[in-house]
């Protein structure tokens, strides 16, 4: 991976005795070298493959926008402004349960030409290793793959583009665990780009081209899978859906429009481009649900062959039980 890192900072939030959220601040900068950028590395390499992830804008009264404003134009040094940020990041933690000791990590970096901040709290965690005496001993590891507190700036796009809705990016997290409530409140942020409202504005402008083209069912079903392709390959790739890039592959309609003629012409308010949902992708070829102790999902391409639904009656009918389950089924009687 192609990384210039220009600044990169450790600071340890941890329980003092009066078990309260304190910070210990490292005296300096940690040293640029082959370390250094390989931590920030893989930290930009898992943030990107994390599948569930938010977009903010800065509130026009963020101090932490105001801070990367002077740090930016020299008023402020990095150190400086990672020890503004620590406090201020503590003094929003704690007001939430899952407030909880770990390293801060702060980095400025520079990846394919894009500039970015980013700040995540990382646990520290123990492992054995075999010393060369063969004896055991502990050591300490950043658990880099499980991080889910984390933000990261696009700088270059907020320094180019404010108006932008998608320059701050931050984990989601677990379910129950508000750590996207966390970090709009830490950044003092506002909600940007929707990219589960894009992904389903966008699924359904696929299935309305569809029935307006008037395709036949298999030529709709390859047409969706097609979509679904392109979707799923952007998501394992870490990149976006680029909408006009895709229709350019999709066969137009009988009137020899694209779907992304379509989506200008009907009003779809869609971006040039957004991250795939996978959950919202997969609709398009499977339908799923779940329910009442019952999930089913199954190829859309089976609705009408193997699998028939009665809407008066509210009954699935599936013809071919799968060997698995009629085995199970079998031996229960």
């Amino acid at each position: 991976m192609s990384l210039d890192l220009f600044n990169v900072i450790l600071h340890q939030l941890h329980k003092n005795d009066a078990d309260e959220l304190v910070v210990n601040y490292r005296s300096q900068s940690l040293e640029n070298n082959s370390s250094t950028a390989s931590l920030v590395g893989e930290l930009h390499r898992v943030f990107n493959s994390k599948p569930s992830k938010g977009f903010g804008i800065f509130k026009p009264e963020s101090e932490f926008s105001h801070w990367l404003r002077d740090l930016s134009d020299g008023k402020l040094n990095f150190y400086d402004f990672s020890q503004k940020s620590a406090e201020k990041l503590k003094e929003e933690l704690i007001k939430y349960p899952f407030a909880e000791e770990g390293i801060l990590v702060m980095a400025e970096y520079q990846s394919l030409a894009t500039e970015y901040l980013f700040i995540g709290i990382l646990s520290s965690n123990q492992s054995l290793k075999v010393t060369e005496g063969l004896d055991i001993s502990a050591t300490d590891y950043l658990d880099i793959r499980q991080m889910d507190i984390a933000a990261r700036l696009d700088l270059s796009a907020y320094r180019t583009d404010p108006d932008s809705n998608r320059y701050l990016s931050y984990i989601k997290g677990r379910v129950g665990r508000k750590i996207a409530d966390f970090f709009l409140d830490f950044l003092q942020a506002d909600v940007g780009l929707d990219t589960k409202q894009q992904n389903l504005v966008f699924m359904q402008a696929v299935e309305d081209f569809c029935t307006d083209a008037k395709f036949e069912k298999d030529e709709a079903i390859q047409y969706k899978k097609q979509v679904s392709d392109y979707c799923n390959g952007q998501i394992k790739s870490g990149d976006e859906v680029y909408v006009k890039e895709l229709s350019g592959e999709l066969p137009d309609n009988e009137d020899g429009a694209s779907l992304w003629d379509y989506t200008q012409s009907h009003g779809y308010e869609l971006e040039d481009s957004f991250p795939a949902d996978r959950s919202t992708v997969r609709k398009l070829t499977k339908y799923v649900g779940s329910g009442g102790g019952l999930s089913v999902s199954f190829d859309s391409l089976l609705l009408g062959e193997r699998i028939f639904y009665d809407p008066e009656t509210d009954t699935l009918t599936i013809k071919g039980t799968p060997p698995n389950l009629k085995d199970q089924l079998t031996r229960q009687r």
